[in-house]
């Protein structure tokens, strides 16, 4: 998601990403009792362990590389309760794994950017909170997302659902539901009705839903049961 409704991506993101993240690192060592000098690996893309009990809600152990097609048999489920296609779903989780998702990495970039994005489906605060509103998480926390994978592909197969009852029935642009619903996660819906009336892509709009387009086939794989 983009740094409206949800969290996102594009390539002026990356950059900005980048130009972040080294201090991120600093400061992830830091909390970690480790100085930049003390022969620490710095993460590469590393999740701890979630809360759920089954092995495909996280990473074996704390130091295996995150790939979202760990995520399979979850976002098979909450795809379905929410009504939404669990191939879209997973391609957003790809898209959304730019960055490291371990945690204590996360938390230590909100301190830095107060703003970001938290869980493997980077969710914004006020996406997550309205998102919320009467379903079985209600009394879940925003900041419980990086240590809880399923409620991170929960919430996220409800925003797109919500996005979806906000979309036209009828349409003049060439883009499928589930790509306007990408768009609609990556920079929010009010673009997303914009885009379905029309309105060109920007730049970074059409970055991810060319990621998107590149994460589709292996999406199909990761939820296949």
């Amino acid at each position: 998601m983009a740094d409206e409704p949800g969290s996102g991506s594009g390539s002026g993101k990356y950059r900005g990403v980048l130009a972040v993240l080294a201090a991120v690192l600093v400061l992830w060592l830091v909390t970690r009792g480790h100085s930049p000098g003390s022969g620490a690996s710095a993460p590469s893309g590393s999740v701890s362990g979630s809360p759920s009990a089954t092995p495909s809600a996280s990473a074996t152990s704390s130091s295996a590389a995150y790939d979202p097609a760990q995520l399979g048999a979850l976002v098979r489920e909450y795809a379905g309760k929410a009504g939404i296609d669990a191939q879209l779903l997973m391609a957003i989780l790809y898209n959304e794994s730019y960055k490291p998702h371990d945690p204590a990495l996360e938390r230590a970039w909100q301190q830095l950017k107060p703003d970001a994005a938290f869980g493997v489906a980077n969710m914004h605060r006020a996406a997550f909170d309205e998102t919320k509103q009467g379903r079985d998480f209600a009394a879940r926390a925003w900041d419980e997302l990086p240590d809880d994978h399923a409620l991170a592909v929960e919430a996220a197969a409800w925003y797109l659902h919500d996005l979806a009852t906000q979309l036209p029935a009828h349409r003049s642009v060439p883009y499928t539901e589930d790509e306007l619903l990408a768009l609609g996660y990556n920079t929010g819906p009010g673009n997303m009705l914009a885009f379905a009336r029309g309105t060109a892509l920007g730049s970074a709009a059409r970055s991810y839903l060319d990621q998107l387009h590149a994460n589709w086939s292996k999406s199909a794989t990761a939820v296949k049961s």
